[in-house]
């Protein structure tokens, strides 16, 4: 009975004893599996950490313009050629247009650069609100140029002929708004100024309700060049004349441009504004002084690709050595300029190239513009070789 006894202790005690291990094996299993699962989310919080600073280090936003504009198409060529992986991102805005971009640029939380026009800081000197505003918006280049167009019955024959007449400027805020009613300033005329949208506008012209519509857009403008006219509306001649700022410059508009709008083969003489790319000057010890500086040696580096035909037509307006009167211009541009002077291609070339070729020479626009990139090598040895 004894021996029974002992070995039924013996089997509880082995029992007790395998049980014990098993419950300390499965708590240190649960253990080992907690430590892993916080490891884990550790790592992934950390992995996920490291993917929003990269992103955010590398990327800079720019505020456009309304969607299918110069802006807008222009913005889309920079996200494109300038896009290096997690080197670098442009995130392009839509805007409402040159005149809010100023607004947004100086204002909006995470706004980096804008596309504004050379008469952006009187447009911004004059809001009591604003302080130095000299010194917070800067400009990386001056880029094209927005004409004015107006458009009108053709029993308008010069523009002075609507004196006192109703007149749209596009909506409010718009860089119409500012940069048309401007130059209507400049050149001493008064009108009664209407705000609404340009499709509205065209609607009110056909209507009567109107005796003009002004748009202040690079050209050729979608929205004009699709207008219907009947053989009753134009565009009408705005001559440049001494008295006008030097803001605004003479420009043309052509049959190409407007084929139902401009009669004969004779240009439309109009005055014209610079747009420039705005950009905010951050403080220099800031990270996102450092990213901009990156956007601008990109920006200049590969700006010869800004020519290629498939973007946009107007980026073989820009001279990027040009200086905007009264801006100040971005340290790290002008520094890359002060380096590259022998590198900066210019419109005075380009006209150049195309005035050496043949009349009536083929238009494929891919052949002539690798043309222009063998004959500027050639005219310069040293194009293409990136000082340090």
């Amino acid at each position: 009975m004894r021996a029974v006894q002992s070995c039924a202790m013996a089997w509880i005690g082995a029992c007790v004893m395998s049980f014990g291990l098993l419950l300390a094996g499965e708590q240190a299993g649960q253990a080992r599996e907690a430590a892993a699962q916080k490891r884990s989310a550790a790592q992934d919080s950390a992995t996920e950490a490291t993917l929003s600073e990269t992103l955010n280090a590398n990327t800079v936003s720019i505020v456009t313009g309304t969607p299918g504009g110069t802006y807008f198409r222009t913005g889309a060529d920079l996200a494109f050629v300038l896009d290096d992986g997690d080197k670098l991102r442009i995130l392009p805005i839509l805007g409402r247009g040159a005149g809010a971009n100023a607004y947004d640029l100086r204002f909006l939380k995470g706004v980096d650069l804008g596309f504004v026009r050379t008469d952006t800081l009187d447009q911004l000197r004059q809001d009591k609100r604003l302080k130095e505003i000299e010194k917070r918006i800067h400009y990386v280049a001056k880029l094209f140029n927005d004409e004015l167009h107006v458009i009108a019955p053709k029993e308008i024959s010069a523009i002075s002929d609507l004196a006192g007449k109703r007149v749209s400027f596009d909506v409010k805020g718009s860089g119409t708004d500012y940069s048309g009613r401007a130059m209507f300033r400049e050149l001493g005329l008064a009108v009664e100024a209407v705000n609404v949208d340009q499709p509205t506008a065209l609607e009110m012209l056909r209507r009567g309700e109107l005796e003009a519509v002004v748009s202040v857009a690079a050209r050729p403008v979608g929205i004009i060049a699709g207008f219907e006219p009947a053989g009753r509306f134009h565009l009408v001649t705005v001559p440049y004349s001494d008295r006008i700022g030097e803001a605004y410059v003479p420009a043309t508009l052509t049959g190409a441009d407007y084929p139902k709008l401009v009669d004969g083969s004779k240009p439309v003489e109009t005055l014209a504004v610079g747009t420039i790319l705005g950009v905010y000057n951050h403080p220099k010890s800031s990270e996102r002084y450092r990213k901009l500086e990156r956007f601008t040696t990109a920006f200049f580096d590969r700006f010869e690709r800004f020519l290629a035909p498939q973007h946009h037509p107007k980026w073989r307006e820009v001279n990027l050595a040009a200086s905007v009167p009264g801006w100040t211009r971005f340290q790290p541009a002008q520094d890359w300029l002060d380096s590259h002077r022998e590198d900066t291609p210019s419109q005075t070339e380009v006209e150049r190239f195309l005035s050496e070729q043949p009349q009536g020479a083929a238009a494929d626009k891919e052949e002539v513009y690798q043309a222009y990139l063998r004959w500027r090598r050639a005219q310069r040895p040293e194009y293409g070789m990136v000082r340090r």
